[in-house]
């Protein structure tokens, strides 16, 4: 009993090491009972205590982990970065896919043991290969070189994780980093990159690089600085100090650095107060001269661009930094504005570069297109705030409209000197958080955003009025085109209708009854929505890839699915990998309330019939996916039914609407007007009314609950009882009464991962022309077999005939010449010589309205913007050509450098091997 005193007395005091006590007690088999006495309860197992566990319990506590951290989102989780050649050791020893593009770099790792072999224990984490320094000013500020890719060079893992694998290998070191939410709408990432700011001590000019998130207050960047120089926070005053000139004042404050439109790896300046005032010699310019009479607070002059703050000593703060306050502009400020370009030296208009802000070439070469296209030019310049449509839903309340005028306005009355379009920059990142952070994206895609977006924003109709839409039927196509544009016009009028948007024709012929059906779609640049993530990471990327790019709530959940023969194959967990997922298979994402993610699944594939005598039926349609809240019989299905098609309902519109300009009513929303009826709600009552109205107990659709496999169909009744299970699935029959109601088009067209096909590489002597490109677009093509017509002539699918024609043309017209190809294994760069006209684009030939023709328009265009990628795939660099109208001379914009060409080397240098935009 002695004994037993003194390993009592031995487990409280070692209390804190689980481990030394574990092999007490072990060691002497007669104190077991008292293995409760030392505080180690539940974890007293090889998982808590980070013994070695197999190969297949790390992979399952990783998993539980991953799921459980990804299940519970939010700004300030704390995730860690691995370095992915360890990683793939580790999966491959646990069993995990990795890829083939991890498994190459394995065997060409020159550091991997000779013999390693597929299935061992990786020795300690080591993420020295991706550290870019050594720990900064304190030795623990690690970072990660700005070229790496995740999935490529790395992965993020949840805490948990970290302290998982850390626990089982050691090693390190850690490089932990923040979630933070992105955009408007509070979508989540991890920024692996923080801000990098210099901070300039005026005191004796010494430079330090600190890190800080962007979402740090200005409270927090002050606390920060006075700890690291040692300075009470209360005598610190900062600058922003981009450019090494003052902008603005950083005031201790509860704004953002990233609202303050601090950029990466800019400086900041840092004045210490001594005996209550700041040392005159503190501040200083570009060239180290001080800079006299600078005030704590920017004063306001009675005239400055924009009404944006200028300086007393000439000095402009930031001229985007009212931004954040709304929109403030006014018809005064635009009229001196409007004024002091008109009347300043003539040489020197619109010849302002843009500075590149990290990987920003992609957006200035953009901008320059835009801010260089003579009509938005002369809108910007003018008082245009009676336009801003602050109560868009579809719009951006107006911000992004006022950030462009801003920044317009900018260039065009800075000479020579370089704008650096930071606002711009982060009123867009807000907006569009596609195109936050410092990567490369693809100046098109940007483009097409800022078009829509300025439309949205300038949109002059506040109400929109439905009209009801009629069948060509035999209608002179001028006649129908006329009525289609004149709906187009009363719910969408702004600058960019007015400047940009043509009309297309689009003809579809049945194969069998020779039904034509003709609709007249406006046009203007059109907007590919692509996500791009490692072809070797794991759903979990897609998810976070494609939560950024549609904006998603934080009310809101995706659902991942594979879709195969018209039905859902598969859907996709965080933890799949991407390698597994086939260039010719299709994936849809669905969007649904995250409340409703804990209820039962419904699938709904879709059925026609295909052979009216045997009764067969074919699949087709993209297979919907909806929530099921208490389900237990078929009328519930119904029920569910009905709320996923009525996005889908053809619109009921008010018919007394084609007659309000004789009514006296005005189509911009400023007099009465007949609004849309509700389609979900309507539809529904509708739907089920029609249900109760049945007396034999069935549905108002042809539903068949069908097994796991689609197979095995049974008719669904209003009463049959449904059983309790993970997923539903049913099979919709679309008759004509569901033609009628639905516009399936919405359905149609899914696209590939990644369209399989050879690429043959033409060589730099082969060209084509323009027009080429023109007539391949127009060229009338079959249908595909997925992608079946139903001709309301036969009450059939048929594989139909699609031709598109140009019906009217806008002022200013984009042309994307797209420039890369893709295959299953290869990426490339087409590099074909593109022959386009400067001068003289007759597209006449290709203008199908004998309207236009008849009343005189031209159709002739000239060429005076062009956006050029250089260089490869994976990286390159982007500038734009622009002529000024006024002087008839093209420049050559690459950032901040302006530069005059000539009008020759414009088109030898943008047709050989670049991929453009082109404005006429």
């Amino acid at each position: 009993m002695e004994s037993k005193k003194v390993g009592l007395a031995w487990v409280e005091l070692e209390r804190g090491y689980k481990r030394k006590v574990l092999t007490l007690l072990l060691t002497f088999q007669s104190f077991v009972p008292i293995m409760t006495i030392a505080d180690s309860g539940a974890l007293m197992d090889n998982e808590s205590l980070c013994l070695p566990c197999t190969p297949e319990e790390e992979r399952r506590i990783v998993k539980e982990l991953t799921d459980k951290a990804e299940s519970c989102l939010k700004e300030g989780n704390l995730y860690y970065v691995v370095s992915n050649r360890w990683f793939t050791k580790w999966q491959k020893y646990v069993g995990e896919e990795t890829g083939a593009y991890q498994l190459e770099e394995l065997s060409n790792d020159k550091q991997a043991s000779a013999s390693s072999k597929v299935g061992e224990r990786p020795g300690p984490i080591d993420n020295t290969d991706i550290i870019a320094n050594e720990g900064g000013h304190d030795g623990n500020d690690l970072q990660l070189p700005r070229t790496v890719v995740e999935g490529e060079d790395y992965v993020l893992v949840p805490q948990g994780v970290w302290d998982k694998l850390h626990g089982w290998y050691k090693g390190g070191p850690a490089l932990p980093r923040k979630m933070i939410s992105v955009g408007t709408r509070e979508t989540y990432a991890v920024e692996v990159f923080p801000l990098a700011l210099t901070l300039i001590d005026s005191r004796d000019k010494s430079e330090i690089i600190i890190h800080i998130t962007k979402k740090a207050s200005l409270r927090e960047l002050h606390k920060q600085v006075s700890a690291l120089k040692g300075v009470e926070s209360e005598k610190i005053h900062m600058w922003d100090y981009f450019n090494n000139v003052k902008q603005a004042a950083l005031v201790c404050s509860n704004q953002t650095l990233e609202e303050a439109n601090l950029q990466m790896d800019q400086s900041i300046l840092l004045d210490v107060q001594v005996d209550g005032f700041i040392p005159s010699g503190c501040g200083m310019d570009s060239t180290g001269n001080e800079l006299a009479l600078v005030p704590m607070e920017p004063q306001r002059s009675t005239r400055t661009i924009a009404g944006g703050p200028s300086l007393s000593n000439g000095y402009a703060t930031d001229y985007g930094s009212s931004l954040y306050q709304g929109v403030t502009l006014s018809s005064i400020d635009m009229e001196d504005v409007h004024d002091s370009v008109k009347t300043g030296p003539k040489r020197d208009r619109g010849l302002a570069g843009l500075q590149n802000l990290g990987n920003t070439c992609f957006m200035n070469s953009a901008l320059q297109c835009l801010v260089h296209t003579p009509p938005l030019v002369d809108y910007f310049l003018q008082d245009y705030t009676e336009e801003i449509n602050k109560q868009n839903p579809l719009g951006m309340h107006g911000e992004l409209a006022v950030a462009f005028g801003e920044l317009l306005r900018k260039l065009w009355s800075s000479g020579h000197t370089a704008v650096p379009p930071r606002a711009f920059k982060g009123k867009l990142a807000r907006f569009a958080p596609q195109f936050s952070g410092y990567n490369q994206h693809d100046s098109q895609e940007l483009l097409a955003f800022l078009l829509d977006g300025l439309h949205e924003d300038l949109n002059r109709v506040k109400q929109k009025p439905y009209f009801e839409t009629k069948d060509s039927d035999g209608r002179a196509d001028e006649e129908v085109a006329n009525e289609f544009w004149s709906y187009h016009k009363a719910r969408n009028d702004s600058i960019v209708v007015d400047v940009c948007q043509g009309q297309y024709k689009s003809t579809l012929v049945c194969p069998v009854c020779d039904k034509i059906s003709i609709t007249f779609d406006p046009f203007i640049l059109p907007m590919p929505f692509t996500v791009t993530v490692s072809k070797h990471g794991c759903c979990k990327d897609l998810f976070q890839a494609l939560y950024t790019a549609c904006c998603l709530e934080s009310d809101e959940t995706l659902i991942l699915a594979e879709v195969y023969d018209h039905g859902i194959y598969k859907l996709l967990e965080n933890g799949d990998s991407l390698h597994t997922i086939k260039d010719e298979e299709f994936i849809v994402a669905y969007r649904l309330p995250k409340k409703q993610s804990e209820f039962p699944k419904l699938e709904i594939c879709h059925r026609y019939l295909e052979n009216s005598k045997a009764g067969e039926r074919k699949r087709f349609l993209t297979p919907l996916i909806t929530y099921l809240e208490g389900a237990k019989t078929g009328a519930d299905i119904e029920v569910a039914v009905n709320r996923v098609l009525a996005p889908l309902k053809r619109k009921a519109f008010s018919s007394t609407s084609s007659s309000s300009s004789s009514s006296g009513q005005k189509v911009n929303g400023s007099a009465s007007e007949p609004m849309e009826e509700s389609t979900s709600d309507s539809l529904m009552e509708e739907n089920l009314k029609d249900s109760e109205e049945m007396s034999n107990g069935e549905l108002s659709y042809f539903l068949c609950i069908t097994d796991e496999r689609g197979m095995s169909c049974r008719p669904l009744l209003k009463n049959t009882v449904i059983k309790p299970n993970k997923m539903v699935k049913v099979a919709l029959d679309w008759t004509e009464k569901e033609h009628d109601l639905y516009d399936a088009n919405y359905l149609k067209d899914l696209p590939m991962v990644n369209k399989p096909g050879v690429n043959v590489k033409k060589t730099k002597q082969e060209s084509i022309s323009l027009f080429s490109c023109l007539d391949a677009f127009l060229k009338e093509e079959p249908l595909g077999p997925d992608d079946m017509w139903y001709c309301p002539g036969c009450k059939e699918h048929r594989q139909a005939t699609k031709k598109l024609d140009l019906w009217r043309l806008p002022d200013i017209i984009v042309f994307h010449l797209k420039r890369f190809s893709y295959s299953r294994f290869l990426k490339n760069k087409l590099d074909t010589f593109v022959n386009f006209p400067i001068h003289n684009l007759d597209l006449s030939k290709y203008v199908k309205s004998e309207e236009t023709s008849a009343s005189g328009g031209s159709n002739v265009y000239e060429l005076y913007a062009i956006s050029n990628h250089y260089g490869g795939l994976g990286g390159g660099h982007y500038s734009a050509y622009a002529k000024l109208v006024e002087e008839d001379r093209w420049y050559h914009f690459d950032d901040a450098h302006v530069t005059a060409v000539s009008e020759v080397s414009v088109g030898e240098s943008s047709s050989h091997s670049h991929s453009h935009e082109e404005d006429f």
